[in-house]
C-alpha cells in the first residue's frame, strides 16, 4: 500500500530542523489530528501548530496564542476534553544524523523495558538498540518524524559521559544529514546537556494530547 501524503506538521518541524520558522506574529495554525487517536500542540519562537480534530474555529475562539499560550494549562484541558490524557510539556531539539558503521546492535528482547512500552503507545516503527550503557529506541514519532529517545541503565553521575556517548553512536543509526528529533522534559537537565553537547539544537517546545472529549 502506498504511503499517504506527509502530516502538515512534518513540514514545520523539518523546516525547523534547516533554520526555517513560521512568522512570530504570535499567530496558532490549525491542522489535522495526527494518526493514532492523538493530537498536539507544538510552539515555536512566535507561532504555534496545534494538530486536532477539533474545527479550526473553535481552537482560535479559545485564543491561544503564539508566545507560550498554546501550551497553558486550561488550553491544553480544553483541547483533551475533561477526560483526555496530556503528556508532560518538553523541548523539541533536531540534528542531522552521521551515518557511517552502526556503533549499536538491535535488542530484539526489549519490548517489556519500561522505555520501549512507551515508545510503542505512541510511535510507530520502534526499534531498539542498545549496549551495556543502555538502550535507545529510533521510532517515526510525531507527524512522522525521525525521533530517538534513550535510558542509560544506570544514572549518569555527569562524569563519566555515558549519555552523550550513546547518543553520539545513536546517531550512526540515522544516514549522514537526515534529520533526527528528540524531545526531552526540561526539567531533566541532564539529559537535556547530553543531547545540547552532541550538536542538538532546540527549535521549539511540545506536547502530546490523547483526547476523550466525551462528557457524563
Amino acid at each position: 500500500m502506498a504511503a499517504g501524503p506527509p502530516h502538515p506538521l512534518l513540514g514545520y518541524l523539518l523546516d525547523g530542523a534547516e533554520g526555517r520558522f513560521p512568522p512570530a506574529d504570535g499567530g496558532v495554525t490549525v491542522v489535522p489530528a495526527l494518526p493514532g487517536g492523538l493530537e498536539c500542540s507544538v510552539a515555536f519562537t512566535g507561532h504555534a501548530v496545534v494538530a486536532t480534530a477539533l474545527p479550526a474555529g473553535d481552537v482560535h475562539a479559545q485564543q491561544p496564542d503564539g508566545f507560550g499560550g498554546s501550551l497553558a494549562p486550561d488550553f491544553l484541558r480544553w483541547l483533551a476534553g475533561p477526560r483526555g490524557w496530556i503528556d508532560v510539556v518538553d523541548a523539541t531539539l533536531t540534528r542531522g544524523g552521521t551515518g557511517g558503521e552502526p556503533r549499536l546492535r538491535p535488542l530484539d528482547d526489549a519490548g517489556d523495558h519500561p522505555r520501549v512500552r512507551h515508545a510503542m503507545e505512541l510511535r510507530a516503527r520502534v526499534r531498539v538498540f542498545g549496549d551495556g550503557r543502555g538502550l535507545v529506541t529510533l521510532a517515526e514519532g510525531l507527524a512522522g518524524r525521525t525521533e530517538l529517545s534513550l535510558e542509560l541503565h544506570r544514572p549518569d553521575d555527569g562524569g563519566r559521559g555515558r549519555g552523550r556517548s550513546l547518543i553520539a553512536d545513536a546517531l550512526t543509526l540515522v544516514p549522514e544529514g537526515e534529520p533526527v528529533f528528540a524531545a526531552v522534559s526540561p526539567g531533566n537537565a541532564r539529559s537535556l546537556r547530553a543531547f545540547l553537547a552532541v550538536g542538538f539544537t532546540p527549535i521549539g517546545s511540545e506536547v502530546l494530547i490523547r483526547p476523550d472529549r466525551s462528557r457524563g
